[in-house]
C-alpha cells in the first residue's frame, strides 16, 4: 500500500496513522485518502452523535474497510487523529470531511465523503454546518444522515433530537426522514432494543424496515484493541463490524439522495430569527436579573430597617426601665429622709 505512514505502536495489531491531503473547505477541514476516480459514483454521509458516542472509530472503519484490510492482517490504520485529553476538553465545535477515494483492492464501489460532526454539544456546530452546505465548493447532497449512538444508551438527548430537526431537516426538509438511520457501536451483535426504545421515545423520524422498526447497523470498537489476548473474542466482536459495514453498504448503493432544498436566503434568514431570538432571550434575561437584584436589595432594606426599629424598641424599654428606677429610688429616698416619721 503506497501512502504516508506513521507507526503509533507495534504490535497485535500494528497501529499506523495516516497522513492525508490536508484542505479546507471554507472553515472546514478536509482530509484525503487515496486516489481520485471521476467514473466513480460518490456517497456523502453526515455522522451526528454525542462525544463519546463513537464516531471517529467508525470513521476508522470505513477507511479501513476501503483499504480492504481484514482481521487476519493484524494492522489497523487511522485517518482520524489522536487528540490529548487537554486537547479534547478544549475543542469546541468541530465539523471535519473525510474523503475516501480509491485503493488498489477497491473494494467500495463507491468513494466516500464523510462529514463528522463532532461536539454537537456547542450551539456552534450548525452555524458551521450551514456556512459549509451553502458554499459553493461545498456539498450540497447527502445520502444518509448516521445517528450514531452506544448499545447502551437509553435515551436520546434533547440536545441532538434539536440537532436533527434544527439543523439537518431545515437544511434538507421532510424527504430527509427516509435517510436517517442508527449506526450502533460498542455492540455485542443482539439486537439493540434498548436503543431503539429509546428512539422510539424520542419520536425520531427516520428509515424503518419491514417490521416498522428504525433501521439499524451494529458495529463493535475493538478493532485497534491488543489482540495478545481474547483473540477469539476480538475476531468476533470484528466480525459483527464487518457484517454492520457490508449492510450499510449495502443500503447506501439502493438509498436516494437528497439535495439541499433550502435556499441560501432562506437559510440566512433563518440564521438572523435564530439570533434575534436569542438576543431577546439575554435581554429577558438581563431584566430576570435585574428585578431579582432589586428584589433582593428591596428585602435587604425591609430587613435592615426591621432591625433598626427592633433596636430602637429596645432602646427605648431600656430608656423607660431606667426612668421607672430612678423615680423608684427617689421614692425611697424620699421615705427614707421624711422629716415626720423622724427616720
Amino acid at each position: 500500500m503506497s501512502f504516508r505512514r506513521t507507526l503509533i505502536s507495534p504490535g497485535s495489531p500494528a497501529l499506523y496513522q495516516l497522513s492525508p491531503q490536508r484542505g479546507h473547505i471554507g472553515t472546514v477541514a478536509k482530509m484525503t485518502v487515496g486516489e481520485k476516480n471521476l467514473s466513480k459514483e460518490n456517497k456523502t454521509i453526515l455522522l451526528v452523535g454525542e462525544t463519546g458516542a463513537g464516531k471517529s472509530s467508525l470513521v476508522n472503519t470505513l477507511l479501513n474497510f476501503a483499504m480492504g484490510v481484514k482481521f487476519e492482517d493484524d494492522i489497523w490504520f487511522e485517518i482520524v487523529e489522536r487528540k490529548t485529553r487537554s486537547q479534547a476538553e478544549s475543542q469546541t465545535s468541530d465539523v471535519i470531511v473525510y474523503e475516501i477515494f480509491d485503493f488498489k483492492e477497491n473494494v467500495l464501489p463507491f468513494s466516500l465523503t464523510i462529514i463528522d460532526s463532532r461536539g454537537i454539544e456547542h450551539d456552534d456546530v450548525s452555524r458551521t454546518l450551514l456556512d459549509f452546505f451553502c458554499l459553493e465548493d461545498g456539498v450540497h447532497e447527502v445520502d444518509v444522515v448516521c445517528l450514531v449512538m452506544k448499545a447502551t444508551d437509553h435515551r436520546l438527548s434533547d440536545k441532538l433530537a434539536d440537532f436533527i430537526f434544527s439543523s439537518v431537516m431545515s437544511l434538507f426538509g421532510k424527504d430527509m426522514e427516509k435517510n436517517i438511520v442508527s449506526l450502533i457501536t460498542f455492540s455485542n451483535g443482539r439486537e439493540p432494543s434498548i436503543v431503539l426504545e429509546a428512539l422510539e421515545n424520542a419520536n425520531i423520524n427516520c428509515a424503518r424496515d419491514e417490521k416498522n422498526q428504525p433501521v439499524y447497523f451494529l458495529f463493535n470498537n475493538c478493532q485497534s484493541e491488543d489482540r495478545t489476548e481474547d483473540s477469539q473474542d476480538l475476531e468476533h466482536a470484528d466480525s459483527i463490524t464487518e457484517e454492520g459495514i457490508k449492510q450499510f453498504t449495502v443500503y447506501l448503493e439502493k438509498n436516494e439522495t437528497q439535495k439541499l432544498k433550502t435556499s441560501v436566503e432562506v437559510l440566512n434568514e433563518q440564521v438572523r430569527m435564530k439570533t434575534f431570538i436569542n438576543n431577546q432571550q439575554e435581554g429577558f434575561n438581563l431584566i430576570k436579573l435585574t428585578q431579582e437584584a432589586l428584589q433582593k436589595h428591596e428585602n435587604e432594606m425591609k430587613n435592615e430597617t426591621a432591625e433598626v426599629d427592633e433596636e430602637m424598641g429596645w432602646l427605648a424599654g431600656t430608656v423607660r426601665l431606667h426612668k421607672y428606677n430612678l423615680a423608684h429610688c427617689f421614692m425611697i429616698t424620699s421615705v427614707l429622709n421624711c422629716t415626720n416619721c423622724q427616720v
